[in-house]
């Protein structure tokens, strides 16, 4: 015990004398103490950190686990605003059918639009501007023309991008998977021979497919169009289907056939309207006769454009059952 307390001593009048010599000053001792004290924390508490945190990284380590790290905060993050911004947007279109509804023109006011000018020169003046004989389909493919257009291009752009979510790209993977399914339930793709469903379709199929063309092209003499038609040409061609399988209706009917009819549809629809309504609002003469009412060649673009409008929804009717049925084409 005295040994101890005399090296105590003896380290206490080391250090002062030094720091009477000039060598270390109070200062510089006190902060070499607090030095050596971080220092043996440091020490210490590496073990702990070890078990912790693991083994310790390289440079690139590191900065790759701070990568991942920031890029799992950024996904909670927009998570977070996703879920903000998908209950505000529901709420504001909440908000605005509300609001729309409370601004609704009371029933029976005489400024509603049951009782204004529109409706008024559709059934006045509509044979004489179209030259349809049907009000309905001089006012959907006339007047208004152009939203007909917009509910075309919806229908295309639904049926492509189903073909995106559902198309099996033709790599090995996908062949050993259809060929595994096609091996479970044979009926699949190609249906088994049911003559009885193969002779019904020999006889409706073609009454079917005459009739759907009936429809467009007498939508502007009668109820009809070519969103009727359409649908009635769309099930011709899945009776066909279901009745000889894809191998023989896929000599009629292809993916590129698909593609361009529709494309050349929609491409006629937008630039005949565009030509059409660009004479109108110019007060120029379009130079497209309207022929003579209750003709089958009469109503000016309404015939082909009823022609343009069949096409594409019996192609999306058609196509959407394919690939809901197939997975692709």
């Amino acid at each position: 015990m005295s040994r101890k307390r005399d090296n105590y001593e003896t380290s206490r009048w080391k250090k002062f004398k030094d720091w009477l010599d000039g060598e270390i000053s109070p200062l510089d001792r006190g902060m070499e103490a607090r030095e050596a004290f971080f220092v043996k924390e440091e020490v210490s508490a590496e073990p702990i950190r070890q078990e912790t945190e693991g083994p310790e990284l390289s440079g690139a380590g590191e900065e790759e686990r701070r990568r991942e790290v920031l890029r799992a905060r950024g996904i909670r993050y927009f998570q977070r605003f996703y879920k903000v911004m998908s209950v505000a947007l529901c709420l504001g279109i909440i908000l605005v059918l509300l609001w729309t509804v409370a601004s609704l023109p009371i029933t029976g006011n005489a400024a509603n639009p049951d009782n204004n000018e529109v409706a008024a020169r559709y059934i006045e003046r509509g044979l004489q501007e179209t030259g349809a004989v049907n009000i309905v389909t001089g006012m959907i493919l006339d007047y208004r023309a152009f939203d007909t257009f917009g509910e075309s291009c919806v229908l295309f752009i639904g049926s492509c991008c189903v073909l995106v979510l559902l198309r099996l790209d033709s790599d090995s993977k996908n062949e050993s998977i259809r060929k595994m399914i096609a091996e479970s339930n044979d009926r699949h793709y190609e249906p088994k021979n049911d003559l009885i469903l193969q002779k019904c379709a020999c006889v409706l199929v073609p009454v079917i497919m005459i009739f759907g063309i009936y429809i467009v092209l007498n939508g502007h003499l009668s109820p009809g169009g070519g969103f009727s038609g359409g649908a009635v040409l769309g099930s011709g061609f899945i009776l066909y289907l279901n009745a000889f399988g894809y191998e023989k209706m896929g000599k009629l009917f292809t993916e590129k056939l698909y593609k361009r009819t529709t494309l050349c549809a929609l491409t006629f629809y937008c630039l005949a309207k565009s030509y059409s309504f660009f004479t109108g609002a110019n007060h120029l003469e379009s130079g497209i006769p309207l022929g003579t009412p209750g003709a089958i060649l009469s109503s000016g673009l309404i015939l082909p454009l009823n022609i343009c409008v069949g096409l594409v929804v019996a192609c999306t009717m058609y196509t959407f059952y394919t690939l809901f049925r197939k997975g692709g084409m």
